[in-house]
Parts: C-alpha cells; sequence; structure tokens
C-alpha cells in the first residue's frame, strides 16, 4: 500500500535568479580573486589589493564588471542549475528515494559543462572588467558594461574570441556543478539522515558550506588557467599547454593562487546561492506528488 506526499521542487530558472543574487553581495571578493590569479612573479595579499584598488578607484572599484558578472549567473547558472534540476526531477525515483550520488554528479557535470559555454562570452568580459582596474590607463580596455564588452571583442577580436578558454571554462564549470550541486544535495541528505537537523536555514548554511568548500578544491586549478586565457593578448599563448607551462613555471602551488579569497568568495556565494534557492523552492516552487511505501 501507498501514500502520497506533496513535496515543492524548483523551477528551472531558479538557479540563475538565486546566483545573481549571490553575486550582487560578493561579487568584491571574485574582482580580487581574479586579480591575484593574474598576478605574474608578484604576490599582493588581499589586504594591499583592497587598498590599491580603493586607493585608484574609490569604493565603487570594488563592483567593478559587476554587469557582467550578473549577465553571467543569468546564462551560466540559469542554464546548469536548470539542466540539473530538470533531470533530476525527472531522475528520482516516483517512490520518494533519493537519486543516487554517481547520477547526480554525472547530470550536474552535463548541466555544468553546457553552461560553462553558454556563460563563457560574458565570463570572458567579467574577467576582463574586474582585472581592467589594475593596468595601467593606457592599457585598460574601459569596456563601459558587459553588452558594450561583448560589442568591443567581437567587432574588435572576432565572435570567436568570445569562447576564448571555453574548454577550461566548461571543464571548470563541469567540476563546480558537481562540487556544488552534487555534493550539496548529498551532504544535505546525509544530514538530515540524523537527529540533528531538520529541512531549515541552519542545514542549508552547512551543506552549502562544506559544497562550497568541496567546490574549490576541485575548480582552483583549472580556474587559474581559464583566467589567465580569458586575460591574455592575442598571441600571447599557443595554447593550453603553453599556459600550463607559464604558469608551472612560477611554482608548485602556482596553479592555487588565489585559492584563499576564491573560497572567501565562492562560499558566501554558494550559502547565499542556496539559502536563496531553498527559499524560492518552499515559496513558489512547483508542487509534486511522491508515492511513498506505507507498511
Amino acid at each position: 500500500m501507498s501514500k502520497g506526499k506533496e513535496v515543492r521542487v524548483s523551477k528551472w530558472y531558479f538557479g540563475g535568479l538565486a546566483s545573481a543574487g549571490a553575486a550582487c553581495i560578493t561579487h568584491p571578493l571574485d574582482l580580487l580573486k581574479v586579480q591575484m590569479q593574474t598576478q605574474k612573479g608578484k604576490n599582493i595579499s588581499m589586504v594591499q589589493l583592497v587598498g590599491i584598488v580603493v586607493k585608484n578607484q574609490g569604493i565603487m572599484g570594488l563592483y567593478n564588471g559587476i554587469s557582467a558578472s550578473l549577465l553571467r549567473q543569468l546564462t551560466y547558472s540559469t542554464a546548469r542549475f536548470g539542466i540539473y534540476e530538470m533531470a533530476k526531477q525527472q531522475l528520482t525515483p516516483k517512490d520518494g528515494r533519493p537519486l543516487a550520488f554517481y547520477k547526480s554528479a554525472f547530470i550536474a557535470g552535463l548541466g555544468g559543462f553546457a553552461g560553462g559555454f553558454v556563460g563563457n562570452p560574458a565570463d570572458l568580459v567579467n574577467v576582463r572588467m574586474q582585472n581592467d582596474v589594475k593596468l595601467p590607463p593606457e592599457q585598460r580596455r574601459n569596456y563601459k558594461n558587459a553588452i558594450h564588452g561583448l560589442w568591443r571583442v567581437a567587432t574588435t577580436e572576432g565572435v570567436t574570441r568570445l569562447w576564448a578558454g571555453a574548454s577550461m571554462t566548461c571543464s571548470r564549470a563541469a567540476l563546480m556543478t558537481i562540487g556544488q550541486l552534487a555534493f550539496y544535495d548529498q551532504i544535505k541528505m546525509l544530514l538530515l539522515s540524523t537527529p540533528y537537523f531538520d529541512e531549515n536555514v541552519v542545514t542549508h548554511v552547512t551543506s552549502s558550506l562544506l559544497a562550497g568548500g568541496v567546490a574549490t578544491t576541485m575548480t582552483q586549478p583549472v580556474d587559474v588557467l581559464k583566467t589567465r586565457a580569458m586575460n591574455a593578448k592575442p598571441g600571447e599563448f599557443n595554447g593550453i599547454l603553453h599556459i600550463i607551462t607559464s604558469t608551472a613555471k612560477e611554482g608548485p602551488l602556482a596553479l592555487f593562487k588565489g585559492y584563499i579569497p576564491a573560497f572567501v568568495r565562492l562560499a558566501p556565494h554558494t550559502i547565499l546561492t542556496f539559502v536563496f534557492l531553498e527559499q524560492l523552492r518552499t515559496r513558489f516552487g512547483d508542487i509534486k506528488c511522491t508515492e511513498i511505501l506505507a507498511i
């Protein structure tokens, strides 16, 4: 004998909205991360970078490139969350049992890869706008906003340049989505199986914090390479292997440059994204009926 239970599930676009909301708060940390990753032979601390940015650009300099960051989340995150959520809802057993982790990791990887490709143009402009502030005035690209940046790249460097570093972007996005979404669901399920956690904000924050740590560690080397590929001038590198060897010459930890600001940025971004997402799901999600076996 079985009985039905109603649950609320996310709409396909909730992830993009939640990520954009989180980006509005965490953008300064993302800007500092990008600037640390593009350092060559220098080791300026995050505190020093804050001082340099504020001195040269004012406090709003910390929000340089926010339009590109929002466009990136509304493309990249909408695609990856949407694919993951819709696939998960279709594949989850009707009897209420959770989806197997290897399946959720697989669809998260596919969703992340697709999201990385869709969001690459906005990501490229985002990286350039964030890095512009530390360049000499004569070397700055001076994009007015994300749309102006996309137009400038397409008209001066060619449309295909908008997908510079796409292979690394897609690889990073696949790992990021596995680390964030698949691990978030798995960690949340494990926490809820104990008597110490319930379906509330505390559980959401704890699960997303741990998932953010997993995602940062998995993606940092690819993130450094992606950032350098996107920020490179035409002809500076011959390919991915050249970027890897050039970065490796700076030392064994070069691939983890900016790890602390990356985690400091990604942890609150992940927490805020999932808190916003859970609130959207709880209040505005679609109602789905699952069958629960009754003995």
